[in-house]
């Protein structure tokens, strides 16, 4: 049978676990606030690449975020977020090449996706612009493809209580071994003797009242 293990070796493993975990825990949390919190913050909105027209600067499975900008700051280069027919939820993220005007005079972009050979053959107008790329994170978009924006605000919300809550576990966790550690330590200045022991240095032999002595003899 193996020996069981040491304390060291105990330390050691409690120590890698917690390493481990808070790993975990900083990952899933940074992923939680690009794809969640900071958006709604900037007023970003998050969606995800499913194509690779844009490789190799936005692969299949990016998350980008993109910001509402005034029409007139869209300048040649600056990716894109659009509807490809206005009010239709599908949207494509491409590269703004050119700039065009309407007969009436309305301002129109000219896209492309990087991995494309040519343009896009419509001209999109602004009214189908979603935004300008604020950030894009490699294979967090991923998310974004699971089911309903219902389902994935749900995993989300999930995922937070999830995260918060494991950290409050953790800390408590070493708020009671803190605890432990500091009743298992010997009070500071409290030394024990035991009469089969040897005296401290420097102690001076214990002495019995004269009135109790034994007669000499």
């Amino acid at each position: 049978m193996d020996p069981a293990p040491t304390r060291p070796v105990r330390s050691a493993r409690r120590v890698l676990g917690r390493v481990l975990a808070g790993l975990v825990l900083l990952v899933a949390g940074g992923a939680l606030l690009l794809v969640v919190v900071v958006p709604r913050l900037g007023g970003g909105v998050p969606y995800g690449v499913a194509t690779g027209s844009m490789s190799p600067a936005l692969a299949v499975g990016t998350l980008v975020v993109v910001r509402p900008v005034a029409p007139d700051e869209i300048a040649t280069g600056d990716v894109v977020t659009y509807q490809l027919r206005s009010g239709d939820p599908t949207v494509v993220t491409h590269r703004v090449v050119g700039l065009g005007t309407t007969a009436d005079g309305e301002r129109t972009l000219v896209t492309r996706g990087d991995a494309n050979e040519v343009a896009d053959p419509r001209p999109v107008r602004a009214v189908q612009v979603r935004g300008v790329l604020w950030y894009a994170v490699p294979q967090l978009g991923r998310v974004m493809g699971l089911g309903s924006p219902q389902l994935r605000q749900a995993i989300t919300t999930a995922a937070a209580v999830l995260l918060l809550g494991y950290a409050g576990w953790l800390v408590a966790g070493e708020v009671r071994e803190r605890r432990s550690r500091k009743g298992e330590e010997p009070s500071p200045g409290l030394e024990t003797w035991w009469p089969e022991q040897e005296s401290p240095p420097g102690a001076t032999s214990p002495t019995v009242p004269t009135s109790d002595r034994e007669p000499v003899r």
